[in-house]
């Protein structure tokens, strides 16, 4: 649907991916992703460390705490 501007909360694009995700749980490879999943220490660290800079773009005094 090309040039079809839904905005915000588009519903054809929010029934096709639940669709898909109804047929993939169905499909029953759910439990063959999840053995073949793999956590990534060094991914979550960097994750984390991102998580906690400052964002030099915003304008604040991060010596006062917030309310």
């Amino acid at each position: 649907m090309a040039g079809k501007n839904q905005g915000e909360g588009d519903k054809e694009s929010a029934a096709r991916y639940n669709e898909e995700q109804q047929k993939f749980v169905k499909s029953g490879r759910v439990e063959e992703a999840a053995r073949n999943a793999t956590d990534d220490p060094a991914a979550e660290k960097k994750g984390r460390e991102r998580a906690k800079e400052f964002d030099p773009e915003e304008d604040r005094d991060y010596s006062c705490p917030e309310k």
